[in-house]
């Protein structure tokens, strides 16, 4: 048998060393309330409400703190006795009406702050999700739709993973479209999850987002007034150069190679060509293979904005029948002209006889197309036949009147006593009465140097001129043409060249990570269903823990 003595001594032991622990228990606990300022009769009483452990209760009144200005009557009161350590049932009520008007960010950060400090508040299902979400495991969360009433949660899984955007459900668009960033908006768009049929501009507020999301997809249908306010410079050039006008700064961009071509200028083609869509390369270059054969379709030379660069690029080989269009017309007319600045009366009389047969022409056509007959006719010294063609179109235009008295004049004059027949202004390749004709005299003067026979007609239109300025007296000139508009080429812009209007390019940036942190806070915010009216019952580690 042990003795009294014996057993005694183990055990006194064991007891002093409990009271030992216990003692240093206290103190610690002691020391703790004195750090935070908490004693424990305040503890205890938050306890009840779910809240353990006094830094919990200073959490709990940062939390609260934050609530009141937004509370109002009872729902205040029960926040004002909670923040004055008297909890009671009313507090979760409270903070629940609350937070069932506050803005997703107010909500979000009240409930991390929840499951940060452990307060028993939440159901046991959002304590997983927010730990989930804590823990940026979204992916590892799988809720049904009506447990994800924003589609902030399928939103956040999707933009965590890899490519993600594309994978988002479109079923679920009409929840996240009022709300999310416009950068995540942005991110679908580009993944192509969100479309034009998807009409997001609806769901949006602000009028600039409105016109924003329009012009990415549907950039069409955004107005003058909406395009000023985004400032989308490219849709104003583009529409300032559709409409006539200067195309805005920058340059050096596709419309001003368009305006280059626009004014003729052949030597823009292959530039345009890297600057155009595919379709648009394929058309310029039907206008580019139609000037070999002086054939193009009708939806070439119905664009008259080309007709300058098909004239930079076209040189006819022989004579151009003016029947069949009205840019064969206008070519055919310069034509004429053009042959008989260069002295080629055959050539040009192929091409006026062509001209002359020709019915259809409009009157200003059709008399500038005989009176370019007359000249021939008088370069032949047929006078007779000559004055019948200028006497059908005198009575419409006084320089007609003025050249058929010149050709009777002439026919009163024997053959041999009669000057030059040809118009002076138009041997330099000028149009009658032009102020240029001198520099231009010289110009052909320093290029035909050596050729004698150009050189002698230059010399002899050079004389007539300023005998004719001398004199103050024309009439001995046949005047051509009659009116210079008629063989002017349209001033209009190549509008069959001018590039679709592309989408507004994105203005904000991909994949940012503070339009990650809104969603994920609408994830958080959308778990508000799962805070109770009454504080959970710890487990039997809660109680342990916080004891």
């Amino acid at each position: 048998m042990t003795s009294p003595s014996a057993a005694s001594g183990p055990r006194a032991e064991a007891i002093a060393r409990e009271r030992e622990r216990l003692k240093a228990v206290r103190e610690r606990r002691e020391a703790q309330s004195a750090d935070t300022g908490v004693d424990g009769f305040t503890v205890r009483r938050w306890r009840k409400v779910g809240v353990f452990g006094d830094r919990a209760v200073l959490q709990a009144h940062a939390v609260l703190r934050r609530l009141a200005p937004l509370a109002q009557d009872a729902t205040h009161d029960a926040l004002a006795d909670a923040l004055r350590d008297a909890p009671d049932d009313r507090l979760l009520p409270a903070v629940r009406t609350v937070l069932d008007q506050a803005a997703p960010a107010t909500v979000a950060a009240t409930l991390e702050a929840i499951h940060a400090g452990g307060f028993l508040w939440l159901s046991e299902a959002g304590e997983q999700r927010l730990a989930a979400l804590a823990a940026g495991d979204a992916g590892a969360l799988v809720a049904p739709g009506s447990e994800d009433p924003h589609g902030a949660l399928a939103l956040l899984t999707a933009l965590t993973a890899t490519g993600g955007e594309a994978a988002f459900p479109p079923r679920m668009l009409p929840r996240v479209l009022p709300w999310i960033p416009l950068s995540v908006l942005d991110d679908l768009v580009d993944a192509g999850t969100v479309g034009p049929e998807h009409r997001p501009w609806h769901y949006r507020t602000e009028e600039s987002e409105h016109a924003y999301l329009e012009a990415r997809l549907v950039p069409e249908r955004v107005t003058a007034e909406q395009a000023a306010v985004l400032e989308w410079t490219a849709r104003q050039r583009r529409e300032a150069f559709l409409a006539g006008g200067d195309p805005l700064p920058p340059a050096g961009d596709v419309f001003d190679l368009l305006a280059r071509a626009g004014d003729g200028d052949a030597s823009v083609v292959k530039e345009l060509e890297r600057e155009l869509p595919r379709d648009l390369v394929l058309r310029l270059r039907r206008i580019v293979d139609g000037a070999a054969v002086g054939n193009w379709d009708r939806d070439v030379w119905e664009d008259r904005g080309l007709w300058r660069l098909i004239f930079s690029l076209w040189e006819p080989k022989a004579a151009v029948s003016p029947s069949r269009s009205p840019l064969h017309a206008l070519m055919a007319l310069r034509q004429a002209y053009d042959l008989l600045c260069l002295n080629d009366l055959p050539r040009a009389s192929a091409q006026i006889d062509k001209l002359v047969s020709f019915k259809d022409a409009a009157p200003a056509y059709r008399a500038e197309v005989l009176n370019l007959h007359a000249y021939t006719l008088l370069l032949r010294e047929e006078l007779d036949t000559a004055a019948v063609v200028l006497e059908g179109i005198s009575g419409s235009h006084g320089s007609a009147e003025s050249n058929l008295r010149m050709v009777r004049q002439r026919r009163t004059v024997p053959r041999n006593d009669r000057p030059a027949a040809s118009n002076p202004y138009l041997d330099l390749g000028l149009p009658h009465g032009s102020v240029a004709w001198a520099a231009r005299y010289r110009d052909l003067r320093r290029e035909y140097v050596h050729d004698v026979d150009i050189s002698a007609r230059l010399n002899n239109a050079m004389k007539r001129i300023r005998n004719a300025e001398h004199d103050d007296d024309w009439s001995g000139f046949f005047v051509l043409p009659l009116d210079l508009d008629v063989f002017e080429l349209p001033d209009e812009v190549p509008a069959g060249l001018v590039p679709p209007l592309a989408p507004l390019a994105r203005r904000t940036t991909p994949r940012a990570p503070e339009g990650l942190e809104l969603v994920r806070q609408r994830a958080v915010a959308d778990l508000l269903p799962h805070l109770l009216s009454a504080p959970r019952r710890p487990d039997r580690n809660a109680r342990t823990h916080t004891q």
